[in-house]
């Protein structure tokens, strides 16, 4: 009895040190901004109804990455326009520190239908200021205050990120080519998407293997490919080996709906 039980315990320890082995969570000390590729990169980006349906719901995503200063402070700038088939429907300002990557300023813009079936569009604007500790809503300041719903939401998600490091979620496409790739690791990532209802999360991504993508000229790309599930949720992006860069993404929702996001070889 005696020995089982401590081959019970040795086992449980081997265990959870490899699994300690395996994960690695996301901080300023283990990510490596200077593989951020300086200039414009653009994504189309698309759904699909079923896994065989038509595309629909087509999207444009202009991403301009540049270094800056901020404040006095080596920075990154990372600014976005989506369009979408008639008009553009988002803008966004994001600046984080060059070497944590830990924001220090987030400014959206949304334009957007109401509904699906709605012709009718609404538009918002949000600003996140992390080094004034202020964030304002449609231009107006929020505080605790504050009990109107949405921005009683997007004031409380603010709140959980306070005096924690973590990185901007709405900025993934460039957070993901930071990480220290290797087949088998998990990331854990303190994402925090300033100016929504969404608190800061500590979400899990598995390198889950390699894979090739096939290019122009018949180009070969090897890829990593990250893997994020959650209930109803699967993503699949592929990073280049190369470049580091978010060169696609797979996502399925409830089995029903796909989304995709190409990286285009051009941009004009």
């Amino acid at each position: 009895m005696r020995y089982s039980l401590l081959f019970l315990l040795c086992f449980f320890f081997a265990f959870s040190a490899s699994a300690q082995k395996d994960t690695v969570f996301i901080s300023e000390k283990n990510i490596n901004p200077k593989v951020l590729r300086e200039g414009t990169h653009r994504y189309l980006v698309y759904f699909k109804m079923s896994k065989d349906s038509v595309r629909t719901q087509t999207q444009f995503w202009t991403r301009t990455i540049k270094k800056t200063d901020y404040h006095g402070v080596p920075a990154i700038e990372i600014d976005q326009i989506w369009e979408d088939k008639d008009s553009i429907m988002h803008i966004v300002k994001s600046v984080s520190d060059a070497k944590t990557m830990k924001p220090l300023y987030h400014q959206t813009w949304w334009k957007v239908q109401t509904s699906r079936t709605s012709p009718t569009k609404t538009v918002s604007a949000t600003t996140v200021d992390f080094l004034n500790k202020t964030v304002e809503y449609n231009g107006n300041r929020l505080s605790d205050t504050d009990t109107e719903k949405q921005p009683k939401a997007i004031w409380d998600g603010y709140k959980s990120s306070v005096d924690k490091f973590f990185l901007n979620w709405h900025s993934d496409l460039e957070t993901f080519p930071l990480l220290p790739y290797k087949d088998g690791l998990t990331f854990v990532i303190p994402f925090y998407d300033p100016g929504t209802a969404s608190s800061l999360q500590k979400v899990a991504y598995t390198v889950s293997g390699s894979a090739q993508l096939v290019g122009y000229d018949d180009q070969k790309i090897d890829c990593w490919l990250l893997t994020h599930e959650s209930k109803g949720n699967k993503e699949v992006f592929w990073i280049s080996k190369k470049t580091n860069e978010v060169l696609k993404l797979e996502q399925e929702i409830n089995g029903k709906l796909y989304r995709y996001k190409i990286k285009l070889g051009f941009s004009s």
